[in-house]
């Protein structure tokens, strides 16, 4: 498989990043091909305007180039991986707005559907798993992410994985998390559902 993997976070060198690395080592291991989109590095612009707007009465729309471009980009993609901190208990501002710009109606809901099979989003969160479940937060991230955007554009596929307690410097529990995120990568799509 082709895995587009997404990754949002405005730091190369954050623990975000090596996470990524890691984890398209371990897609790599597993003969699958990727591509890593860094969002930042790219300078996208998540910011909805006019132009992006779904247009509800129209069959098809076009949209601006830079969503045409990522529109292609993901159609050249046989499966999705997303890998980013949690901030606010939600997706980053960056690639909530790719998100809302690129999954555009027409394109990934609407008349048409996202193609892709699998997604995997990984999400790096700065508590611990008690902590996530306390209110629930783990469970609506998750809810939000399978359901609410993969499920609704057509995904079978979609998981959640979250790795916990990135701000502990410690440096074998970093790496643990990077054995982690390398072995989602050698399993990527093995035993994936929502």
């Amino acid at each position: 498989m082709k895995v587009l993997t997404v990754v949002s976070h405005p730091r190369q060198d954050s623990l975000t990043f090596k996470v990524a690395d890691c984890f398209v080592q371990g897609l790599a291991e597993a003969g699958h091909e990727y591509e890593i989109l860094d969002l930042h590095g790219i300078g996208f612009d998540p910011v909805l305007k006019g132009v992006d707007e779904p247009d509800w009465s129209a069959a098809e729309q076009t949209f601006s180039p830079e969503v045409e471009r990522e529109i292609r980009r993901m159609r050249e993609h046989d499966a999705l991986a997303f890998i980013f901190p949690i901030w606010w208990w939600h997706l980053p501002a960056m690639l909530k707005g790719y998100i809302d710009r690129v999954w555009n109606n027409g394109f990934a809901y609407g008349a048409n559907q996202l193609h892709h099979q699998h997604a995997l989003w990984i999400g790096l969160s700065g508590v611990s798993e008690e902590q996530m479940k306390k209110r629930n937060y783990g469970e609506m991230i998750t809810h939000l992410l399978n359901v609410g955007i993969a499920d609704y554009c057509g995904i079978s596929s979609s998981k959640v994985e979250l790795l916990y307690e990135t701000l502990d410097s410690n440096p074998e529990h970093y790496e643990m998390l990077l054995n982690q995120a390398h072995q989602l990568g050698v399993n990527y799509a093995k035993e994936q559902r929502h």
